[in-house]
């Protein structure tokens, strides 16, 4: 190695790979595609369930595997890419979601289709943690990292809002296989590029992988988001509870497992430092207020307001626009202002735009919600692309892989609490609306089990009762949905107070480059 390159290795100003930003554009077609892949099953559901005919358990674990499989997975994938090769993975990874994809397209059973969304979640989990720990190793100039960073954490952010209209415009001209198809050409491009343009990186000093460690992770993770996910949908039962218990102790037996490990899975002392842990925090909290309020928007557009789902999903795309818009200068302002100043001001725009939401009725028109939404995507560009950046830029290169995972299981997290408990709160209170007198049992057992039962329980009523049934059930909808977003509010205010402090005095060159 010559002086030169000693010298730019000490002030971490390696040479700039010309392929850079093509490799960043394979990479953050890859997130996008796992980002929309959460999402856009949901539009299809009814012409699958017409072909496949699952029954109701079934089609929740058809809808729910997916995220499960990837939630659970993520830090294990991270570390493996530490040890085996963030580049090798990436490329395994890729292959695999576009393999299995076509497994999901022709599935002919419900099983079928369990089965292959769980592989894709695998597929799913290599790909998230290993795109972001490259960018941390192509680009190794802190701006244009923080630009690469912002551009990610836009794609990211914006996965869950495109979803519906990438589904929704499928769906208007092809059968139900086709969100699963438009997966292909991505995933052979982003190998093609991949083996020519990304660089190899890993941890040289990792140590084996800790299969019992991975288990541990895997349980954990899948039996917490199950409890909170199950809440939503069926309330406190004794199943629910059991999950969460059992979940609780294996992940405390996973933490207390890396105290104990000369190369554990995830390097639990990060969490001491207080950027890092403050970070996570706001990592989880941004996607929480993100992934409820278009949730739960999307049923009001549709089944409130009337709006066909296409309508529906690009109705929702302010808030897409809005983070890719702060995604890409979110680095910049928070060399120019501070980086807690930018995260507490995005939790804080979230919340404020949650508390809008507050004063919705049916006829409330798309202005304000438009306005809502573009606000919601604003601060999370914002929160979301710097607490990414901090998280890279509080470990060593080394440890980039299960850095990144924490981010990523942060962000699945985020997304099933912001769905389970919020949606608690509007199923019950939407659960507690007046039947109207000229109801029968059975229709209004069927209403009160969501407001898409309601919609179906009019079938057969006469005019005015099956009218009657769904104004009741749309208003104690809106109603659920005001006070679940007060509440969401509320927690993302404190959160951007908590960020403030959590922050004092983090700064993106702050990384430590090893």
């Amino acid at each position: 190695m010559s002086t030169t390159q000693q010298l730019n290795l000490t002030k971490g100003t390696e040479a700039k790979s010309p392929g850079r930003w093509l490799a960043l554009a394979v990479l953050v077609l890859a997130v996008l595609l796992v980002a929309v892949d959460a999402t856009v099953l949901g539009l299809a559901t009814p012409s699958l369930s017409e072909d496949l005919k699952p029954s109701g358990t079934q089609l929740l674990w058809i809808g729910d595997i997916y995220s499960f499989v990837i939630a659970g997975l993520l830090v294990s994938m991270g570390s493996l890419g530490d040890r085996i090769g963030r580049k090798k993975l990436l490329l395994i990874g890729a292959t695999a979601f576009g393999a299995v994809s076509v497994l999901n397209a022709y599935a002919t059973s419900p099983e079928m289709m369990i089965v292959a969304r769980a592989l894709l979640g695998v597929a799913g989990a290599t790909l998230m943690p290993s795109t972001l720990a490259l960018i941390r190793n192509i680009f190794h100039d802190r701006k244009e990292r923080s630009l690469a960073i912002g551009i990610w954490g836009a794609t990211a952010s914006a996965g869950a809002a495109v979803g519906p209209v990438v589904g929704g415009a499928l769906l208007q001209h092809f059968w139900w296989g086709s969100v699963f198809l438009i997966n292909l050409p991505v995933m052979a491009a982003l190998v093609l590029v991949g083996i020519k343009l990304l660089p190899e990186s890993k941890n040289p000093v990792a140590g084996p992988w800790d299969l019992i460690s991975v288990g541990l992770s895997l349980v954990g993770v899948i039996g917490v988001v199950y409890a909170i996910k199950e809440v939503a949908s069926h309330g406190l039962t004794w199943e629910v509870v059991a999950a969460a218990v059992i979940g609780a102790a294996t992940l405390y037996a996973f933490v207390r497992r890396q105290h104990t490990l000369a190369s554990p899975l995830l390097d639990m002392r990060l969490f001491k430092h207080r950027g890092f842990s403050g970070a996570v925090l706001a990592d989880l909290l941004t996607v929480f207020g993100l992934s409820g309020l278009v949730f739960f928007l999307s049923q009001f557009l549709q089944l409130v307001q009337g709006r066909e789902p296409l309508e529906a999903g690009l109705a929702e795309l302010p808030a897409a626009i809005g983070a890719v818009v702060t995604g890409l200068i979110a680095g910049r302002y928070a060399r120019r202002f501070s980086v807690r100043a930018i995260v507490a001001g995005g939790l804080g725009a979230i919340g404020l735009a949650l508390a809008v939401i507050t004063l919705v009725h049916k006829e409330t028109g798309y202005p304000l919600l438009g306005a809502a939404l573009l606000v919601v995507g604003l601060g999370a560009g914002f929160s979301f692309t710097v607490t990414a950046d901090v998280i890279l830029s509080s470990v060593p290169k080394e440890q980039a892989g299960s850095a990144s995972a924490v981010s990523e299981t942060a962000y699945e997290l985020g997304a099933a609490l912001g769905i389970a408990l919020l949606g608690s709160i509007v199923t019950g209170v939407y659960q507690g609306f007046a039947t109207p007198a000229a109801v029968p049992a059975d229709a209004a057992a069927a209403a009160h089990e969501s407001l898409g039962g309601a919609v179906e329980a009019t079938a057969g009523l006469a005019p005015d009762a099956a009218t009657a049934l769904v104004s009741a059930a749309q208003v104690a909808f809106v109603d659920g949905l005001r006070i679940a977003a007060g509440v969401g509010a509320a927690v993302l205010l404190a959160t951007a107070v908590a960020a403030w402090f959590l922050l004092k005095g983090q700064k993106l060159e702050d990384g430590v480059e090893h």
